[in-house]
């Protein structure tokens, strides 16, 4: 996976982790297991935060920086989609008139279900 491990030291957040997942449509990904990654314009939680969204928690496991362009059909799986094209797509109907540059960096938020 690239970039995944180039920041050892984080830069401080951007932003909290309860805005990190805020999307009613994303939020029902996560809760069926469909979403476990979510990628956003800055950083917005450290690893081992907990993420709560309707009483359930969940554990960020890594944070690393990603160019749009290192995308692939397994990266938009993480974010609840089939396909690159079809993350896309999602992406830009949310904020129309961004453009999707291949060199835009993002900060890469992974999770997964806290058990017990």
């Amino acid at each position: 996976m690239t970039n995944q491990h180039e920041n050892t030291t984080l830069p401080p957040k951007t932003c909290t982790i309860e805005r990190l997942i805020t999307m009613p449509s994303d939020i029902e990904l996560v809760l069926a297991g469909k979403k476990t990654a979510t990628r956003r314009n800055g950083r917005y939680a450290d690893i081992g935060e907990i993420m709560s969204l309707q009483g359930k928690d969940f554990v960020i496991e890594n944070v690393y920086s990603q160019s749009l362009g290192d995308l692939t059909d397994e990266h938009a799986k993480q974010e609840g989609f089939e396909t690159v094209e079809d993350y896309k797509q999602s992406i830009l109907a949310y904020h129309p008139g961004m453009p999707w540059l291949p060199q835009m960096r993002v900060w890469v938020h992974e999770f997964r279900p806290v058990q017990g």
